[in-house]
């Protein structure tokens, strides 16, 4: 079976894998269990994932990237190593191209390690993609031509902003902040307000449900259950759209100060081709309801979120090597 060009969107709570001829291959959490008694790694990606909230003092959960930064460089070349072989199966007998996605915001020296990592995972040639370059080739813009994008992918640690023009990155920014700050930013308002504990798995689902970033969102309501903060008892309460709301404002002004910053430092002529075609949304984070609406009233322009937002960055990175070739 002949190689085919295998791109990684490796993000800090989940890693997509495409492969030019399939589409999207893989799809797991990036997270790793390593047992301390073996100093082995037990399970990788949904399997690891699985045993959360099962484990013995022996193990313990690793999650190898954090708001878009590398914190452990051995576990995310074993578990890059085992997603990339399930991506390719046991059939194929050429060593594929591979292009990863990385954080708009990475140093040199994550760059190298990534590299590596990929090298040692099986990968012919290595390339490596920003996630706003990414993202806007998987949307389908067209960067050959002379005028300005704006693309911005909210992933789970990360918000990447950029302009795009001629194939390359004009003016950008990378902020920490990203789905998992909204998640936590539930958790703690719920707290606060309602003296109630609850989990990370339980806000991403109130997120999903009735999470809305903007004022002019339709206001929904959801029941949720936890823990009493002070009787240590189960509680039910019941919480809105715009208590959510609310919960994510600093979170999501974060994002929309780099927007912003980002635009400030366009060129005219660029900011200009901007008004005329908008900016676009990508990034498991920009499905959160209304945050297209909060961008389009703190900036004036028109945004819009992609309709394979989650998937766009990996679609792009399996195409990065051609479409750059054709720009180079």
């Amino acid at each position: 079976m002949p190689a085919s060009d295998i791109g990684i969107d490796l993000g800090t709570r989940n890693c997509l894998v495409a492969t030019s001829g399939k589409g999207i291959v893989l799809a797991e959490p990036s997270v790793v269990v390593y047992d301390k008694n073996t100093q082995r790694i037990r399970a990788i990606g949904e399997e690891a994932k699985q045993m959360t909230g099962h484990l013995n003092s022996n193990m313990e959960i690793i999650w190898p990237i954090r708001q878009g930064v590398i914190v452990d460089y051995v576990v995310l070349e074993k578990m890059l190593k085992y997603f990339i072989g399930k991506a390719m199966g046991p059939r194929a007998f050429r060593k594929p191209r591979i292009t990863i996605c990385v954080p708009g915001g990475i140093t040199e020296i994550e760059k190298k390690a990534v590299e590596e990592a990929t090298y040692q995972s099986g990968a012919r040639r290595v390339y490596l993609a920003k996630a706003p370059l990414a993202a806007a080739i998987g949307v389908g813009l067209d960067l050959l031509k002379p005028f300005g994008n704006m693309i911005v992918d909210i992933g789970a640690g990360t918000t990447d902003v950029a302009v795009l023009s001629m194939g390359g990155v004009v003016v950008q920014n990378s902020v920490k902040v990203g789905g998992d700050n909204f998640n936590h930013a539930i958790m703690t308002y719920i707290r606060n307000r309602h003296s109630l504990f609850i989990g990370e798995d339980a806000a991403e689902n109130i997120k999903k449900k009735i999470g809305c970033a903007s004022e002019s969102s339709e206001n929904r309501t959801i029941e949720i259950k936890g823990r009493n903060v002070v009787t240590g008892l189960p509680k039910v309460t019941v919480l809105s759209s715009e208590e959510i709301r609310i919960a994510l404002k600093d979170v999501t002004n974060q994002s929309m100060e780099a927007i912003q910053g980002v635009l400030e430092k366009t060129p005219p002529e660029l900011a200009s081709d901007i008004m005329d075609r908008g900016i676009v949304l990508t990034g498991g984070g920009a499905l959160l309801r209304g945050i297209d609406d909060l961008v389009e009233e703190k900036t004036g322009v028109r945004a819009v979120t992609a309709e394979d937002a989650r998937t766009a960055a990996v679609m792009g990175t399996c195409k990065y090597a051609d479409v750059m070739a054709k720009i180079e």
